[in-house]
């Protein structure tokens, strides 16, 4: 990218860097409080704070960005960011974190509506839509990265009761990003208004609907294992806090590192093979997870390394399956389009979330990997669907 191309797209990236620390940092969460009064299950349904307002709000954010435009409504959002850090560490008490992740589900869903129109509007072509989305969601996954191995020192260090001040840091972020957006100049595209009733065969089209699910079952294994790797690494693998947390942060790492080069290979490979590619790639570490499991002892250290592998072909799945649905999307339907993707992920995180807890909370985590595998399943057969809808229609 040139400099130019960088300083633009900088503030969109440290956005989905400071809303992914936030909202991933359940697996955090779960760790400081199971063994509490509060169940898995009770933790399990923590998720829904978050992710069901994301997806009530959406379209009425739409509504809201229509009328305030793209930057501002961004800039918005990061504010009420910013003032969620601060309060966070001076009120006590678990009740706090849910009113916490309504705020911030809100907050992101206002965001990346935003951000998405932002890119869509900004960029010439296809490929120039897909390198800028793996890039932007590239910031996504280093921000799980950065959140779990910043908490994870702390929670292991003898300040491990000042957790809570670990946000303020990305308070901070979020100062600094508005500060960013506030030079920017983006094109701004005025949005049809679609009414949803009016409009649902076309909206819920056979190819939309196939795509929707996709993305529900895609965001629901990425949530089960953003959220519940840890634990699962703490209760089966037999290893501390520490590096529980460290299987989430190289996940991410891999992930930042899938999407990264996703952004640089794909200029030279057809979207469809690629993406087919990724999904074989993980189906085979899954299942050869699955058999290494039967000896954990033996193969401990392989195990440690294997999970955090799958980052790097699970992550490029949702900005390339976002950036070719997005790309035949006119730019003035995009706001609305992108509200019903906010909508189906949101759903695809609480249910992916809740499903693993009771997984956990009924001792069945020795088959984390195997209820894994039926979401990727479905993705793989959906995807067939898809890719052949969208020849036809493209």
């Amino acid at each position: 990218m040139k400099a130019s191309i960088f300083s633009k797209y900088l503030p969109l990236q440290l956005s989905f860097l400071v809303f992914s620390m936030l909202l991933n940092c359940m697996g955090i969460i779960i760790l400081k409080y199971s063994g509490t009064q509060i169940s898995y299950r009770g933790l399990g349904f923590l998720e829904f704070f978050k992710d069901i307002p994301i997806a009530i709000m959406s379209m009425a954010a739409v509504s809201f960005i229509n009328k305030k435009g793209t930057k501002k409504s961004l800039i918005t959002a990061l504010t009420a960011v910013l003032l969620c850090c601060l309060l966070l560490p001076c009120l006590e008490g678990f009740w706090f974190f849910r009113l916490w992740f309504v705020v911030i589900g809100v907050s992101f869903a206002i965001a990346k509506i935003a951000i998405f129109a932002i890119i869509r509007n900004n960029s010439s072509d296809e490929k120039c839509l897909t390198i800028v989305m793996n890039r932007v969601e590239a910031s996504f996954v280093i921000g799980v990265f950065c959140v779990n191995m910043g908490f994870g020192w702390l929670l292991s260090s003898m300040y491990s009761e000042f957790w809570k001040y670990g946000f303020w840091i990305i308070g901070l972020i979020s100062l600094c990003t508005i500060l960013l957006l506030r030079k920017q100049n983006y094109m701004e595209i005025p949005a049809e208004k679609i009414h949803i009733l009016h409009s649902a065969r076309q909206i819920f089209s056979l190819r939309n609907s196939i795509f929707f699910l996709i993305i529900f079952f895609l965001v629901f294994m990425e949530q089960g294992f953003n959220s519940w790797l840890p634990t699962f690494y703490r209760n089966n693998l037999k290893v501390n806090s520490f590096y529980s947390l460290q299987s989430t942060a190289f996940l991410a790492l891999f992930s930042f590192l899938g999407r990264y080069l996703t952004s640089r290979l794909i200029v030279h490979f057809q979207w469809k093979k690629y993406l087919f590619f990724c999904l074989a790639a993980l189906l085979f570490i899954m299942m050869a997870a699955q058999l290494l499991m039967a000896d954990v002892s033996r193969y401990l250290n392989l195990l440690m390394i294997i999970f955090p592998l799958l980052g790097l072909f699970l992550s490029p799945l949702y900005p390339l399956y976002n950036s070719k649905f997005l790309a035949t999307t006119g730019k003035e339907k995009v706001n609305f389009f992108v509200s019903v993707i906010v909508v189906f992920s949101s759903l695809g995180s609480s249910f992916g979330s809740l499903a693993m807890s009771y997984i956990f909370h009924y001792s069945a985590d020795t088959y984390f990997i195997i209820f894994s595998l039926l979401p990727l399943i479905m993705i793989i057969l959906l995807t067939l669907f898809f890719t052949k809808l969208t020849s036809i229609t493209s």
